[in-house]
C-alpha cells in the first residue's frame, strides 16, 4: 500500500461504457473533511466504485468525477453545502476499472455543538431511469456551454433552461428523483 493518498490525477484514462447499476436497496455513504478529502467510506461505496478503504481515505472525492458531469453541478453543490443547505443531484461517477454508476445524491454538511461546519455527508441510492434519460441531454448542454464560455455560460445555459420550464433547480431534481 502507497504511502500517498489518490487524486484526481490517479483517475483512470480509460474510460469505458461499462455500467453498474445500484440495487434499490444500495445506499453509498460518504463522509469528507472540509476540502473533500474522503474520512469515511461504506462498504457499498468500495464495492461500486471499485475502490479499497485505503485507496479512498484520505483521497479527494473527485476521484469519482465522471468526465462527462459538468462543473457547474459541483459548484452549486460546494455553495449550498458550505452555506450549511442541503444538495440533491443526479451525479454520474467514475470507477476504478473506467466504467461508471448514476447516484441520485444527499449531501449536507456536519455541525459541532457550536453549529460550525467539521465534515460533510453524502448518501446515494440508484436514481429511476427516467430521470438519467431527461438529466443526461441537460448535462450535455451544460457541458458544451462550459467549453465555449466556462463556468457563467454552463450556469446561464442551467438557469435558462430552469426559467423556460417554470421550475427552481431543487424542484426539477426532486420531481425526476420522483419519476414525475
Amino acid at each position: 500500500m502507497s504511502s500517498k493518498s489518490l487524486s484526481k490525477l490517479d483517475a483512470p484514462k480509460n474510460i469505458t461504457a461499462n455500467e453498474k447499476i445500484l440495487s434499490n436497496n444500495d445506499f453509498i455513504v460518504s463522509k469528507t473533511d472540509l476540502k473533500g478529502k474522503i474520512i469515511y467510506c461504506n462498504e457499498i461505496f468500495m464495492e461500486i466504485a471499485g475502490y479499497s478503504a485505503s485507496e479512498l481515505i484520505g483521497a479527494n472525492h473527485n476521484i469519482i468525477r465522471h468526465p462527462d458531469m459538468p462543473r457547474i453541478a459541483f459548484k452549486i453543490a460546494w455553495d449550498l453545502i458550505q452555506n450549511n443547505k442541503e444538495f440533491f443531484g443526479f451525479v454520474k461517477n467514475l470507477c476504478a476499472d473506467g466504467g461508471y454508476y448514476w447516484v441520485f445524491t444527499y449531501i449536507t454538511a456536519d455541525l459541532d455543538t457550536n453549529g460550525k461546519i467539521i465534515s460533510y455527508t453524502s448518501i446515494r441510492r440508484k436514481p429511476p431511469q427516467s430521470a438519467i434519460d431527461t438529466i443526461i441531454p441537460v448535462y450535455k448542454l451544460l457541458q458544451a456551454a462550459e467549453k465555449s464560455g466556462g463556468m457563467d455560460a454552463s450556469e446561464k445555459v442551467l438557469n435558462n433552461f430552469l426559467e423556460e420550464n417554470k421550475t427552481t433547480y431543487d424542484e426539477l431534481v426532486i420531481n425526476l428523483q420522483n419519476g414525475a
